[in-house]
């Protein structure tokens, strides 16, 4: 019976490992762009409908990223480590607690958006919060009803958690972290993420084989940085004992395997001919997204991850001991990549991809400087020959265009850079001068 408890706990971690990496690497395709734009993208406080053309912030991750990964994980891992050692382990933990809890909140409650519009295919009305300072729009939040009532519904959440450590609820943020990551953070190619799984294959074994470091945060880090399952649901004692995954082993390979879904999307596209430029090809119907596509490479990637984590578990259950997770995945996604390139005769093309970030793919138009033209610039003589302003001309030119521009800022600019108190003196000049010519 205890073993049969066992196995079921094995196949609910290897189940909550592959869930958020299959959705999230869904997640993370854009939608396309191309020539074709919609009438209400020009509308930006316009009440349109809360739909699917919304894009996230997105995080690129480039090879001199991918190079420090392992660096800054020994770093923050060995801090942990000695914060543990030597403070009071109940409010390191009150404290984590709290800063997950906030970060919990958010990721629930995207995720749950998600889940709703995926299922339901419900469109609302949008708020708008926009805040701006001297022309320059320092914050613009867009949301509906639906995002409100998700926000509630992972605070409850969250504070259940924070009150009782359910390892349920506990599980549900672990998850909704790392569907968010998967989605958010982007490899800028395949050579970054290789580097990232290399690098961090040598630091899985070095933390966890070479020190006492790994485990032990482990142990003492109660926070939902992991998933958990009971080896027995229902035990004798009462006292449940847990196997548990931790996000990383599941983070880190499910963008890697993100960026292979991107790369087979991008292959089909390639052969359809599409271009941003210019219409959708035909055979997508329309969509800007949805649209089903040859997954060899994602395929590939997936089983291999799902090969490795089952050698991860086998290996730890023969030997009842932990083992590090990257040690088996790490290679098994490389692998199976390079394998699937050479087997298709596209190693070449799989080496060359890259993504670009959204600020390098945004134009930056150029702006022209022209130069100031004055009424009185030049004067046509009898024979049709331009000769300078004198200089007076020019004086006066230059106070007249001053004159108006100040005039301009002070009543037609919608968005004021003074105070209200500031803004009203002007007028009150301009009212006292009416009233002295009326007189």
């Amino acid at each position: 019976m205890a073993e049969a408890g066992l196995f079921a706990a094995y196949a609910a971690i290897g189940t909550m490992a592959v869930a958020p990496i299959y959705f999230g690497s869904f997640s993370s395709l854009d939608r396309l762009k191309s020539m074709h734009k919609k009438k209400r993208e020009h509308d930006e406080f316009g009440e349109f409908s809360d739909s699917e053309d919304e894009e996230d912030e997105t995080e690129a991750v480039s090879s001199e990223d991918a190079y420090m990964f392992p660096v800054y994980g020994s770093v923050a891992l060995f801090s942990m480590y000695l914060v543990f050692k030597y403070l009071n382990t109940e409010w390191v933990n009150f404290l984590l607690s709290a800063y997950f809890a906030v970060l919990g909140v958010a990721a629930l409650a995207q995720v749950g958006v998600r889940i709703v519009k995926g299922t339901t295919g419900l469109k609302l009305p949008l708020y708008h919060v926009h805040l701006v300072h001297r022309h320059k729009t320092m914050l613009h939040l867009r949301f509906s009803n639906l995002h409100l009532a998700m926000l509630g519904v992972s605070m409850v959440l969250t504070g259940v958690y924070l009150f009782s450590k359910n390892w349920v609820i506990s599980n549900l943020l672990g998850l909704a972290f790392s569907f968010s990551a998967i989605t958010l953070i982007r490899l800028d190619s395949f050579k970054s993420g290789m580097i990232m799984l290399a690098g961090l294959f040598a630091y899985d074994i070095f933390w966890v084989f070479g020190t006492e470091v790994m485990v032990s945060v482990a142990k003492n880090f109660d926070a939902p940085i992991k998933v958990v399952f009971p080896k027995d649901v229902f035990p004798a004692d009462g006292k449940l004992q847990f196997t548990m995954l931790g996000l990383g082993d599941i983070v880190v390979p499910g963008i890697f395997l993100a960026l292979a879904l991107r790369f087979d999307r991008h292959q089909y596209l390639a052969k359809l001919g599409y271009d941003k430029e210019k219409a959708l090809p035909k055979a997508l119907n329309g969509k800007h997204r949805g649209f089903g596509f040859p997954v060899p490479y994602f395929t590939s990637c997936m089983g291999a991850y799902v090969a490795g984590l089952a050698t991860t578990i086998s290996v730890m259950h023969v030997f009842k001991a932990a083992q590090p997770a990257l040690l088996y995945l790490s290679p098994a996604c490389i692998l199976a990549v390079v394998a699937t390139a050479f087997a298709r005769g596209e190693v070449k093309q799989v080496f060359a991809y890259t993504e670009e970030s959204k600020d390098e793919e945004k134009d930056v138009k150029p702006t022209k400087t022209v130069a100031p033209t004055h009424r009185y610039n030049l004067r046509k003589s009898v024979g049709a020959q331009a000769t300078p302003a004198s200089a007076g001309e020019l004086a006066d030119d230059e106070q007249e265009v001053a004159n108006v521009a100040k005039i301009l800022e002070e009543t037609v600019d919608p968005i004021a850079n003074v105070s209200d108190t500031e803004s009203k003196k002007p007028k009150a000049k301009r009212a006292a001068k009416k009233t002295k010519a009326k007189k």
